[in-house]
């Protein structure tokens, strides 16, 4: 059991960091694209109308979300939660069991 107890963690820890490395790679385009757009706009009308904002913050929601998934800042969310929860009851039961 220890084995396939460490086998699920190397998977696990392996999508984390795969998810990791594709939220830093949409972040430099991300960086980059809206770079180009602020310049195109700049050049095309000295940002009378700002309009790369637009793709600035429609691209950035997604980011946001992304960033949510691969850094887990809402656990709750997360994939292994459930595993977590199941744990936690177990706990309370193996406790109430004990003192019954």
């Amino acid at each position: 059991m220890t084995h396939n107890n460490q086998e699920s963690k190397y998977y696990r820890a392996k999508e984390r960091v795969e998810n990791i490395r594709k939220f830093y790679t949409s972040f430099l385009s991300y960086i980059l694209f809206i770079a180009f757009l602020g310049g195109l706009n700049y050049w095309l009308d000295e940002w009378r109308y700002p309009w790369f904002l637009w793709a600035a913050f429609g691209w950035g929601i997604g980011l946001i979300f992304q960033a949510v998934k691969a850094f887990g800042f809402i656990p709750i969310l997360g994939k292994d939660w459930e595993e977590r929860k199941i744990n936690e009851l177990m706990r309370e039961d193996e406790e109430q069991t004990k003192w019954k």
